[in-house]
Formats: C-alpha cells, sequence, structure tokens
C-alpha cells in the first residue's frame, strides 16, 4: 500500500459514489451532486492508492474565520492506518489562522477527534434540515 495525497477537487462520480457507499453514507446516491459540490468546497484533501479513491476531508470556508470540516471519510479496508489523521492535519495547517474549525461529529467517532485536537462543544447543538438519510 502506497498512499498519496492530493488537493484535487475534480473527481467521477463513480471514484465519489464508491468512496461514499464502502462506508455506507447515503450522499453516495448522489454521485453527480456529490461531484459539483466537491467543485464548490473551499478545500478538498484527497488519498489514493494508485488510481483508487480511499480517503476524503473537504471543507466549506468563509475564506478568512471560519472553517467547516463537512465530509471526512476512509474506504473501510484503509481505516485505522493513519490517513484520516494525516487527512485532518492537512486541514489543520491550512486553516491554522482562521478563529474557527469545527465539524459536527458521530458519537462514536469523537475519541477520533478529540485525538486530533477537537473538544466537543458545551453549549452547542446540531441542528438540521435535512433531505438525505443520516443513516451511516
Amino acid at each position: 500500500m502506497n498512499i498519496t495525497y492530493s488537493t484535487t477537487q475534480s473527481f467521477s462520480p463513480e471514484q465519489l459514489q464508491t468512496l461514499f457507499l464502502s462506508v455506507g453514507w447515503s450522499s453516495g446516491k448522489y454521485p453527480d451532486k456529490l461531484t459539483q459540490a466537491m467543485k464548490n468546497s473551499g478545500a478538498v484533501f484527497t488519498a489514493w492508492d494508485g488510481d483508487e479513491l480511499v480517503g476524503l476531508i473537504n471543507v466549506l470556508d468563509d475564506k478568512v474565520m471560519t472553517a467547516y470540516v463537512h465530509f471526512l471519510l476512509i474506504a473501510p479496508a484503509y481505516q485505522g492506518k493513519g490517513i484520516g489523521k494525516e487527512l485532518i492535519g492537512m486541514v489543520k495547517e491550512k486553516y491554522k489562522d482562521y478563529l474557527r474549525l469545527f465539524l459536527i461529529s458521530d458519537e462514536k467517532e469523537t475519541g477520533f477527534y478529540e485525538n486530533n485536537g477537537f473538544e466537543i462543544g458545551k453549549r452547542c447543538v446540531p441542528m438540521f434540515i435535512n433531505k438525505i438519510s443520516l443513516d451511516t
């Protein structure tokens, strides 16, 4: 396994669909929308094994003060190998001068994010208007 990292924001719908569905995320059912979303993101960092997309993190930002990590996903066969940590590190470096870097985490993943420098919000409650299933 020779993982390489990239800042590309250009993917085929099939590459994104395969990765998103591999982790059971319903967003994978909308590959054309995902492709456009990646192009519109403030930043996208990816992990590749050859020409296979095995990890991705994307960030939405206001270009000066606040950045929101929207997606972080690693293909199941590649989880636990430090890829997520590397992608988080790339985001933290890019946004190091921003005042806020935040995300919403699945409860079972909070330990991972805490180990990577994030803190659980004490006065925050995530709120949504959601048109797709949050099943993961």
